[in-house]
C-alpha cells in the first residue's frame, strides 16, 4: 500500500486555569498523554529514517557494504566508529526511538478508542516493529542489551545474540497469531494504513530472513523456522513491500534528500570495491545507482578509503537517490526472492526451485531500478549471472548485495553471510569488519556488563564475528 507520509502527530492537550498550584509542575511541552497512533508512527519513521540515510554521524552502512566512498574526510570509510559516535548513536536511534516509542505505544493502547480485536491486531504490529529493531542491533553488534534494556537500571546486562534471536522468532511467532483484520492506528499505521493481513506477511517475511541469516549456526532450527515462514505466506510481490513513501517537502523528506542535496555536500563518491563488479558485470542498473559514468556506462570508482578529494573524477551517487519522494524499504519482495533462492538450495520444503527465485530476485530490483517490464534476459544469461548450482552461494551473496543498494543493513548482512570477497581499504589497509564496537559511553556507564559482552568479542574487537557469521 503507497502512502505518502504527512503525519500528523498528537496535539498537546491543554489545561483550563484554575488555582490548583500543582500545575506549576506540569511541563507542558512533554505531553504526558501521546495517542497510541502517534507513537507507532513514530517509532516506525524513526526505523526508516535511520536504515535510509547515510550520515557520517549515524549511519554508515553503505560505506561499510562498499558501495560509496568518502573522498574528504575518509574515516567513516576506513570504519572508524568512535570519533562521530556512531555506535552510539545508533544504539540511540533504535532503543530511545523505536523501541521506547513501540512500548509506550503498546501502553497507551489501552485507552485507545478502538475495538479489542483492533487492539490485538496493533499489538501484533508494534511487535514486529520492535523485533525488526532488536534484529537489527543484534545483527550490526551481536549481544546486546535485551532482557533488561527498557527496565528501570540504567546499567543492563548485554544478552547471548543467540539467545535474542530464539526469543525473538517465537515473539514474531505470537505476533502473527495476533494480525488479523485491522489494527487500532488505521492511518497513523504509515506503512500498511491498518491492514493486519499485511503486517503478518512481513512478519513471516521477516521471519524468513532471520531464518536464512542463522543457516550456518543452526541448521535445523533455521529450517523450521523458515518453513514455518514459507508456509504461513511471505511477501509474492512488490506490492507486499515494507516500504516508506516519502514527500516531497520537509520534513518528511527522504533521508538521501537531506544527505546528498539539501546539505550541499560532495562527500560522496562510487567505491571501486562495488563499481568493478557492475562493470564485470555490465550491470544496466549502473546508470540508477551512479551518475557521471565513463564511456561504456562504467562506473568510475575510488579505491575504498583513499585519500582522493577530486569529487568530479568518480562516479557520484545517481539522480535517483536525490529524489526527496524516494521510497525506502525494510524489507523486501526482491530481498524474500533471494532469501527463497537460499532456501530452495538448501532443500527446505516448500521453497520451490533456487534458479526461478534467484532470477525473480534479480528481475525484481531491475524493474525497482529501470521501470517495470524491464527486459532482464541479457543479464540473467551472462556466464558469471546465470544461476549455476555448484556455485549458487556465491552467485545468491553477491546479487544479493547488488539488490540491496539502498538496504544497506542487508547488504551489509550479505557481505558477512556469504563471505564476499571486500575490497582492502586503503588507508587503514583492512577489509570491512564482522560488526560495530560498542559505545564509548557504554564504558563508563555500563562498565561490568558492557565488558562481560566484549570479553566475548575478544575485547571488542570489530573482527570478532556474531553468531551467525560462520
Amino acid at each position: 500500500m503507497k502512502k505518502l507520509i504527512f503525519a500528523a502527530f498528537a496535539a498537546l492537550a491543554v489545561t483550563s486555569c484554575n488555582n490548583d498550584l500543582s500545575d506549576l509542575n506540569v511541563n507542558g511541552k512533554s505531553p504526558e498523554n501521546v495517542p497510541a497512533g502517534a507513537l507507532f508512527a513514530n517509532a516506525t519513521m524513526g526505523y526508516f529514517d535511520f536504515t535510509a540515510a547515510q550520515n557520517v554521524n549515524s549511519n554508515n552502512l553503505r560505506l561499510w557494504s562498499q558501495f560509496w566512498t568518502q573522498v574528504t574526510y575518509i574515516e567513516e570509510s576506513n570504519f572508524e566508529l568512535d570519533e562521530r559516535n556512531v555506535n552510539g548513536r545508533t544504539f540511540t536511534a533504535m532503543y530511545a526511538t523505536v523501541i521506547r516509542d513501540c512500548e509506550e505505544a503498546r501502553t497507551a493502547l489501552t485507552t485507545a478508542p478502538a475495538t479489542a480485536d483492533q487492539k490485538i491486531a496493533a499489538e501484533g504490529a508494534i511487535e514486529v516493529m520492535e523485533v525488526l529493531a532488536y534484529s537489527f542491533l543484534v545483527d550490526v553488534f551481536g549481544d546486546v542489551p535485551y532482557t533488561e534494556a527498557l527496565s528501570e537500571t540504567n546499567t543492563p546486562v548485554y544478552d547471548d545474540d543467540a539467545d535474542i534471536y530464539a526469543d525473538l522468532l517465537n515473539r514474531l511467532d505470537d505476533a502473527i497469531a495476533q494480525l488479523n483484520g485491522t489494527n487500532a492506528f488505521g492511518s497513523s499505521d504509515i506503512i500498511y494504513g491498518g491492514d493486519a493481513a499485511a503486517w503478518k506477511k512481513a512478519a513471516y517475511s521477516l521471519m524468513l530472513r532471520m531464518a536464512v541469516r542463522m543457516i550456518d549456526a543452526d541448521p535445523t532450527t533455521a529450517q523450521s523456522w523458515g518453513e514455518k515462514a514459507i508456509a504461513g505466506g511471505v511477501f509474492m510481490s512488490s506490492t507486499d513491500d515494507m516500504r516508506l513513501f516519502y514527500a516531497s517537502a520537509p520534513p518528511h523528506t527522504h533521508p538521501l534528500w537531506s544527505d546528498l542535496v539539501q546539505s550541499g555536500r560532495t562527500d560522496y563518491v562510487a567505491s571501486a570495491t562495488f563499481g568493478d563488479v557492475l562493470n564485470q558485470l555490465n550491470d544496466p542498473r549502473r546508470g540508477a545507482f551512479f551518475k557521471n559514468l565513463a564511456t561504456g556506462d562504467s562506473v568510475m570508482g575510488s579505491l575504498h578509503g583513499d585519500n582522493i578529494s577530486d569529487y568530479n573524477a568518480f562516479s557520484n551517487p545517481g539522480v535517483m537517490l536525490e529524489d526527496p519522494t524516494l521510497s525506502h524499504a525494510a524489507l523486501s519482495y526482491v530481498e524474500v526472492e533471494f532469501l527463497m533462492a537460499h532456501a530452495a538450495v538448501a532443500g527446505w520444503s516448500g521453497a520451490g526451485d533456487a534458479a526461478t527465485h534467484y532470477n525473480a530476485g534479480i528481475t525484481a530490483s531491475m524493474e525497482e531500478w529501470l521501470g517495470a517490464g524491464v527486459d532482464a534476459s541479457a543479464y540473467l544469461a551472462q556466464t558469471a549471472v546465470a544461476f549455476n548450482a555448484a556455485t549458487a552461494g556465491l552467485q545468491i551473496g553477491v546479487q544479493k548485495w547488488i539488490a540491496m543498494y539502498s538496504n544497506t543493513s542487508e547488504a551489509y548482512a550479505a557481505v558477512r553471510q556469504y563471505g564476499l570477497p571486500m575490497a582492502t581499504a586503503v588507508v587503514a589497509a583492512t577489509v570491512t569488519p564482522n560488526r560495530y564496537s560498542y559505545p564509548l559511553d557504554e564504558i563508563s556507564l555500563n562498565t561490568t556488563n558492557r565488558q562481560a559482552a566484549a570479553d566475548k568479542f575478544n575485547d571488542d574487537d570489530t573482527f570478532s564475528k556474531i553468531f551467525w557469521d560462520m
